[in-house]
């Protein structure tokens, strides 16, 4: 509810005229009705994707005798690292530009493992539950090469068609099974590698189709479009050492054309829905078979969330100028203090950290910078004008905006690399209902978005505000000190700031969550178990979160005296602050939703999040005078913070 509450209001900012509104702000509405205009994008068809496939070296399935038209000038090191540097779209190698980890004033280059176009390598089983989602992925395809054929009065032979796209598959289904699994990636200490161009060159080369890939001439042509040429002594990060070494043979097994095809689908199938509803539809079996949903998203909504994820400090501007109560923020910062405190206090009662790791533990704790609502640079009009002056949108080209939007936002990430890390930016919009913690920063961030009922009011009791907004704070406090978040100081720098003892026992105690959560099975998913190791951080976050805000709910009771009871509702405060932290965590899923989230979501399933951390306090079961060794009370219970 509180979602569609905030699109509705994005929604509304976005259509109302204002004279007077700056540049920024003007082109996120002109963004924003280039993608509500379905007449202009209809009569279009499929014209602006057929442009867009000439500058990526085409589409072989969908176009006549690709060999002879551009065969003989594709290089794979130029297709893969077009798609990168003009879109942003990371196949077959993740290659991006981010924050060095052992040191967070700096940014540096990352290679890694790819994203895959169904939910996660479980899926490319193709059997029992993801074999509707694997058939329903391959006909998509087919379906759109038929159409991009059609459109350009091409033959359509749909059994060569097929053939192809077989192939497609059955290259996409080896990269899967290459890359490493998500519960084996969780130790950020294992994954760092760092090493010159050269080692990688040496280390993790290959051939595609009798051609060598130069690493070194594939990272200069991603950075050349930000003006940056690197050396084979340019130190990189490895994450996926594994992956790259497991690459070499399956590509020896496919042609050009084989991986075109897999390199040019990857991008188009992340655009289909910005074509006419023909080719909308190509796509709805395959949603069907991931999510449940019969039916498109109201347009409105979907254009609301597309503008706010692009331009998300213009539409934060009018967003906070028109929904943000500002005394929120003050009302927030306390609550942060309270809190905080509150976990340094648990620190000091911690029977299984030795008094070393805890003083670390508490210099990082109290080095946690907060930020809360939005920046107030989306008020500086010169600035945020500044941020999107490169944009030139046209109303009638809403695919060629989208397309800017992908260079852009690329271009930006890529040219951090010889700059300094700025640690005071946001890493959030204001438009947004969630919260974050960044280790590399040592933040927490509380937008805009979610200072709503029910997670917090400004009107409503403290109980209420505690329960929702109190155990989110603590969640994210919590991260810094969860099996990721842990291995970075309060610099946020990964170092091991632990003594081994205390390490071995925050081992050993996160191993009574993971079993605890690996133990519960949904139904809704087939009954498929939650990964406990997947999970694991968002699970210890939560049972950390839920702890330090009841505590700091009690310290505010002691300060400030019993809130009233509610009349006519038979509850109490302490019961209330459960209520509402259950509350916030309801929802619904699909079976299909359900089976992909257990499979792709870091968190567990809303049920699981308050079942689980509630099993584990005491003060739960005290204040609905749950009997000893009741589900809700269980003999074993976990606790780490």
């Amino acid at each position: 509810i509180l979602l569609f509450k905030l699109e509705y209001s994005i929604q509304n900012v976005l259509e109302k005229h204002n004279d007077a509104d700056i540049d920024a702000v003007k082109k996120a509405k002109t963004l924003y009705r280039s993608c509500v205009n379905e007449t202009n994008i209809e009569d279009r068809g499929g014209k602006p994707l057929t442009t867009m496939l000439k500058d990526i070296f085409e589409w072989p399935v969908a176009v006549e005798d690709w060999e002879t038209k551009l065969g003989h000038s594709w290089k794979a090191e130029t297709s893969i690292a077009k798609l990168n540097a003009k879109y942003g779209k990371q196949v077959l190698i993740n290659f991006f530009v981010g924050t060095d980890d052992k040191n967070s004033n700096v940014h540096i280059i990352h290679i890694d493992q790819p994203g895959l176009g169904l939910p996660s390598r479980d899926y490319y089983e193709c059997q029992g539950a993801y074999k509707e989602a694997c058939d329903a992925y391959v006909q998509f395809m087919v379906d759109v090469a038929k159409l991009i054929r059609q459109e350009n009065n091409l033959t359509v032979n749909e059994t060569d068609i097929k053939m192809e796209i077989q192939r497609v598959m059955d290259l996409e289904k080896e990269i899967a099974n290459a890359t490493t699994k998500p519960e084996d990636r969780s130790d950020p200490m294992l994954i760092y590698n760092k090493m010159p161009l050269s080692v990688v060159q040496n280390n993790f080369s290959f051939n595609i189709d009798n051609q060598h890939f130069s690493w070194l001439n594939f990272t200069n042509e991603i950075l050349s479009t930000v003006n940056i040429a690197v050396e084979q002594e340019e130190k990189v990060v490895v994450y996926a050492p594994e992956y790259f070494i497991k690459l070499k043979p399956i590509l020896a097994n496919y042609t050009a054309r084989d991986i075109q095809n897999y390199l040019a689908w990857q991008r188009i199938m992340g655009l289909v829905n910005s074509l006419s509803q023909a080719y909308k539809d190509t796509r709805k079996a395959f949603r069907k078979a991931l999510y449940g949903t019969t039916s498109e998203t109201a347009v409105w909504r979907q254009c609301a969330n597309y503008v706010n994820s692009n331009l998300e400090n213009a539409v934060g501007r009018i967003y906070v100028e028109e929904a943000f109560a500002g005394e929120s923020k003050h009302m927030v910062e306390d609550m942060i203090a309270d809190i905080r405190e509150v976990f340094i206090q648990n620190l000091k009662e911690l029977g299984w950290m030795d008094v070393e790791t805890k003083q670390k533990a508490e210099e990082k704790a109290k080095a946690i910078r907060e930020r809360i609502g939005y920046s107030d640079e989306i008020k500086d009009d010169t600035k945020l004008n500044e941020e999107y002056k490169q944009l030139t949108y046209t109303e009638g080209q809403y695919f060629e905006n989208i397309l800017q939007n992908l260079g852009l936002g690329q271009k930006k990430r890529l040219a951090k690399l010889r700059e300094k890390v700025n640690k005071e930016e946001w890493i959030s919009g204001a438009a947004v209902v969630n919260a974050f913690y960044s280790p590399s920063r040592n933040q927490i961030v509380f937008p805009a978005g979610i200072l709503q009922p029910p997670f917090f009011g400004a009107g409503q009791s403290n109980s209420l505000n505690y329960g929702g907004i109190g155990m989110v704070i603590g969640h994210e406090i919590t991260h810094g000190f969860d099996d990721n978040g842990r291995n970075f100081d309060k610099n946020g720098d990964l170092t091991d700031w632990w003594t081994p003892q205390s390490a071995k026992n925050f081992k050993d105690l996160s191993q009574c969550i993971v079993y605890q959560y690996g133990n519960f099975s949904w139904d809704l998913a087939g009954g498929q178990h939650l990964s406990g190791v997947t999970t694991l951080g968002e699970n210890i976050a939560d049972n950390g979160g839920i702890r330090q805000a009841y505590k700091a709910y009690e310290n505010y009771v002691k300060r400030n005296g019993n809130e009233h009871l509610f009349p006519g509702l038979d509850l109490n405060h302490k019961q209330l602050f459960f209520l509402n932290f259950a509350q916030v965590w309801c929802g619904t899923y699909r079976p299909e939703y359900a089976v992909n989230s257990i499979k792709t979501d870091v968190h567990s399933p809303g049920k699981f999040r308050v079942l689980g951390s509630l099993q584990n306090f005491p003060e739960f079961s005290n204040a609905f005078s749950c009997q000893k060794k009741d589900y809700m009370n269980p003999e074993k219970k976990c606790r780490v913070w």
